[in-house]
């Protein structure tokens, strides 16, 4: 039986990653004025208004306005009613709820005298996933990168002046036909929305978008004579971005993680500090996986890690390698109990997170790009000596 899997993209002018950047680039001021700050910025868009709304605690001192036109100017609003100059922006942002900073400023372990990686409590309940695989250079599944290829190249191409008359909202979509041994065969269906200028007929943007980005990024060997290609399959798309319609942080989620090849817990990324186990426990959780990739004790892993408010040690650790592991998934779960400190304070000590690197996660994925501390593969080779055993 042939199988599909089908995932998406948006560029950084959808309304909703609008948000996710502004979010973040909220989060990467205050870093760099405060690295101890907690946040949990939020934002929605709509027509012509923006609301900034969240928890922080910091000594920053912050212009929320500035960061936000400065970021939609940044991501190409210059015209129409979510322009960066005329759009209008409200703030209604507030301190942490000193309830929950109990058990991030001390775990229940560390309550209990434990030591200094018990210093912070997870600052929510929560399941997180990670996830890596051999179909790509990145470990990543290869329909949401192929997919994250088409944005980046949309968003290129307009930057660059290459099809001067696009705009920054558009959508992709890669629908990839699979072997029966798992393995990637070839593309079946590419999706293309791009916003673009009055005037332009549908015949020159569907010509222009597939020799320009189509076909610019898609792997020769994976297309063929039966591959479909939808470009702006309603006919016009002139309105685009929080104007045509309403934008919220962390609302594209499986465009964040995996295109979904991958679970996704229960929280969103952006506008998040590194204290919210949402976001760093995520990124620990695909540095794992990638190393474990990497070291060659599987060729494709999910792990789920679980936690409890104000507990700085997860509550459970959960395995699965479809199969492809050298170890049972029992094995390689305690490898990781053994080798990671999941403990909030170790996590990000080890990625570093105290500093700004956020705003880049917002748009094209928050994983498979090697700018990211989360991506690196350095622990492989020690976890190599597991398969001797």
């Amino acid at each position: 039986m042939r199988k599909f899997f089908t995932s998406e993209s948006v560029t950084c002018g959808h309304p909703d990653k609008v948000c996710d950047k502004i979010a973040d680039a909220v989060l990467d001021e205050i870093l760099r004025q405060d690295p101890m700050a907690r946040t949990a910025i939020e934002c929605c868009a709509a027509y012509d208004r923006l609301l900034i709304m969240g928890e922080v605690t910091t000594s920053a001192k912050v212009d929320y306005e500035r960061i936000a036109r400065d970021t939609i100017r940044d991501i190409g609003y210059d015209f129409g009613k979510f322009s960066y100059d005329g759009c209008r922006i409200m703030v209604a942002v507030h301190e942490q709820s000193p309830d929950i900073a109990l058990g991030v400023d001390a775990s229940m372990e560390k309550k209990a005298g434990g030591d200094v990686a018990d210093t912070i409590g997870a600052g929510d309940q929560g399941i997180m996933f990670g996830y890596a695989c051999r179909e790509t250079e990145e470990l990543m599944p290869l329909p949401l990168m192929l997919a994250h290829r088409l944005a980046r190249r949309l968003e290129e191409v307009r930057r660059e002046g290459i099809l001067p008359y696009l705009r920054p909202d558009g959508k992709t979509q890669v629908t990839v036909e699979y072997a029966e041994n798992g393995a990637p065969a070839r593309v079946e269906t590419v999706v293309v929305s791009s916003q673009h200028t009055e005037g332009v007929s549908q015949e020159r943007l569907r010509a222009d978008i597939l020799s320009k980005v189509v076909r610019f990024v898609l792997p020769a060997g994976l297309t063929d004579e039966n591959t479909k290609y939808y470009i702006n399959p309603t006919g016009r798309f002139e309105i685009g971005g929080p104007e045509g319609d309403s934008g919220l942080t962390g609302r594209k989620i499986i465009v964040d993680t995996y295109g979904g090849s991958c679970p996704h817990g229960g929280g969103s990324f952006s506008g998040k500090d590194c204290t919210k186990v949402d976001r760093s426990a995520t990124y620990m959780a695909r540095y794992i996986c990638k190393n474990i990739v990497a070291a060659g004790l599987a060729d494709r892993i999910e792990l789920q890690i679980a936690y409890a408010i104000g507990v700085a040690r997860p509550v459970s650790v959960y395995v699965d390698t479809f199969g492809t592991g050298r170890l049972s998934d029992g094995e390689i779960a305690d490898v990781i109990v053994k080798e990671f400190d999941l403990r909030p304070y170790s996590i990000i000590e080890t990625l570093g997170l105290r500093r700004p690197v956020y705003a880049a996660t917002a748009a094209y994925g928050h994983f498979g790009s090697p700018q990211f501390p989360w991506e690196k593969i350095d622990r492989a080779a020690g976890l190599k000596k597991y398969l001797q055993k």
